[in-house]
């Protein structure tokens, strides 16, 4: 069994999704794993990684719709230090996903046609965001 890890660091757009898929692959290759799993965690409590449709980019418009909807900026939450957008943003990452795994098959991650892997924005500002890869196989 062979491990591999790294960290790499995203620099996000404000309430935005941005797709690492590539970014991710790249590692796998790197590793020079074939057959396994990657683990993916975000080191963040206000921002999320998804696996979600790569080709329609208006089902990511509806998903922070919907999502701002569900959990709305504003609202009298008691956790407010960081400003209005820190709780609704704890809270979203909550509801999605701070980790993600992903066979390994013949080098390349398992994702079907239209999966793409994303990291969601959740803050109103940009910030620098840290991915851990963990892979293992062989």
């Amino acid at each position: 069994m062979t491990y591999y890890q790294e960290t790499i660091e995203i620099k996000t757009n404000p309430k935005n999704f941005h797709k690492i898929t590539r970014d991710v692959q790249e590692v796998v290759a790197k590793s020079g794993i074939k057959t396994g799993l990657c683990n993916l965690f975000l080191r963040h409590t206000s921002a999320s990684l998804i696996i979600q449709e790569n080709a329609d980019p208006d089902v990511l418009v509806d998903l922070e719709n919907f999502l701002s909807k569900l959990v709305p900026e504003g609202y009298n939450y008691v956790h407010s230090t960081e400003g209005p957008d820190d709780m609704p943003a704890h809270i979203r990452s909550v509801l999605t996903h701070t980790s993600e795994q992903i066979p390994i098959s013949g080098g390349r991650l398992v994702l079907g046609t239209w999966q793409g892997i994303y990291l969601w924005e959740h803050r109103r500002f940009s910030h620098n965001r840290e991915l851990f890869i963990h892979l293992s196989g062989e």
